[in-house]
């Protein structure tokens, strides 16, 4: 009887595998789509300009475009907490790009995160966000980027740590989390406040970096901008819990957008310099109602009195932690010369860090990787530059600098465990 018993539990569990497995393909598969035929189709010159507009809207080369030489070829890698996904070819190469692709295939990629073949394509590609595009929008990309120099560059194999490398995954993901309805307009707000939050929501994707993400990977309901993440960069929350020292005007918005600056804010680092690129080529009036909105959210922060701008002060003589001494002996080794002097319109100088944002967050990454690596505008934009300590700041100097501005430059409570995510975030 007991072997009787054994044999029907493995069957069940067998079965129940068995079911699993072919629910999982029923919810995974697509099937793939006619490829393109004839010669290559015409394209209204207007509607490929709009398209231009749009792609930089939605930063479609940040992530698209590895080397700078091969625009939209794809290939860079962007990291997820489920592995490296790399970025694929959208130019109209026919073998390697989506030349073979229709504009339904086109539209279904957008819509539903399928490639023409059928496979599933990560979320890295926020297609989440552009399923809520209008349709003669996605139109006018699929003009735009078939317009584009074809370049060939075969796909690189993604990295993803197991069990997420298994496609089939994806269909519950997005069971869990694509809402493909459609984008709909506030009759109540004006024109531009629509404008900008279309542009927030279904272009510029806006929460899925500054919005929290759960275990799996989907944005926390109820949560807009309340702070998320992107490459390992803390993206501050955008919402009345914006850590910003400094409240933020609605003109100083659209000037940081538009050039990765702004008085008394710090300057762009990390994924967002990419993103002020992109925003600084498009339509100036698109920028402004999408600052217009995000400022909206922004407006709702409560007022803060951040310490002085000025040098940093010295710890007491009587500084019971050791860290405050070593920390603001790397401050003035490292950063008194140039963030002591303050940053005016043209000069060589840098922020008062009591005006820098990164000191404020309730993650302490930014500030890591920015002194690590520093800030450099990307090949051949104008910008600011900062050099990165790297090879000069060991550990025990970089847990002790962040501790001191944190709290003689912020006048904050500490970060907890801040000596581990020294250690995670090391540079490899």
């Amino acid at each position: 009887m007991k072997q009787e018993a054994k044999r029907r539990r493995w069957w069940l569990a067998g079965a129940a595998c068995l079911l699993l497995a072919i629910a999982a393909w029923t919810i995974m598969w697509r099937p793939a789509l006619p490829e393109r035929s004839g010669s290559p189709a015409a394209f209204d010159s207007a509607q490929v300009r709009r398209g231009a507009n749009l792609a930089r809207l939605g930063m479609c080369a940040a992530c698209h475009t590895a080397d700078p030489a091969k625009p939209f070829a794809g290939g860079l890698a962007l990291a997820t907490p489920f592995g490296a996904v790399y970025s694929s070819n959208i130019t109209p190469d026919a073998r390697t790009g989506i030349g073979a692709w229709t504009g339904a295939a086109f539209t279904r990629a957008m819509r539903q995160g399928v490639a023409r073949d059928g496979r599933l394509l990560y979320p890295a590609f926020p297609y989440t966000h552009y399923t809520k595009l209008a349709q003669d929008d996605v139109d006018a990309l699929y003009a735009f980027f078939m317009t584009r120099p074809a370049i060939d560059a075969p796909a690189r194999e993604n990295r993803m740590h197991f069990p997420f490398g298994w496609r089939p995954l994806l269909g519950f993901w997005n069971l869990l989390y694509l809402d493909a309805s459609p984008w709909q307009a506030d009759a109540r707000q004006p024109a531009e406040w629509n404008r900008g939050a279309y542009i927030a929501h279904a272009l510029a994707h806006c929460s899925a970096c500054h919005t929290p993400r759960g275990m799996l990977g989907g944005l926390k309901p109820g949560r807009q901008f309340d702070g998320g993440e992107a490459e390992d960069w803390y993206a501050p929350a955008l919402n009345a819990h914006s850590p910003s020292p400094l409240a933020w005007t609605r003109a100083h918005l659209t000037d940081y957008l538009r050039s990765g600056i702004a008085p008394g804010h710090a300057v762009a680092a990390g994924p967002m310099q990419d993103v002020v690129v992109q925003l600084g080529q498009a339509e100036p009036k698109d920028v402004a109602a999408l600052a217009g909105y995000i400022h909206g959210y922004l407006a709702r922060a409560p007022a803060r009195k951040p310490p002085a701008p000025g040098p940093l002060p010295a710890p007491a003589a009587n500084e019971p932690d050791a860290r405050m001494r070593l920390g603001h002996e790397t401050y003035v080794m490292a950063c008194a010369r140039c963030h002591d002097a303050g940053r005016e319109a043209g000069s060589g100088a840098a922020l008062n860090l009591q005006q820098a944002v990164a000191l404020y967050d309730p993650d302490p990454r930014s500030l890591l990787r920015i002194v690590r690596e520093g800030i450099a505008p990307p090949d051949g934009e104008p910008g600011r530059f900062m050099p990165g300590f790297a090879t000069i700041l060991d550990d025990q100097q970089l847990t002790a600098l962040a501790a001191y501005l944190r709290r003689h430059g912020a006048n904050a409570e500490p970060w907890d465990g801040l000596e581990d995510t020294v250690k995670k975030t090391r540079t490899p």
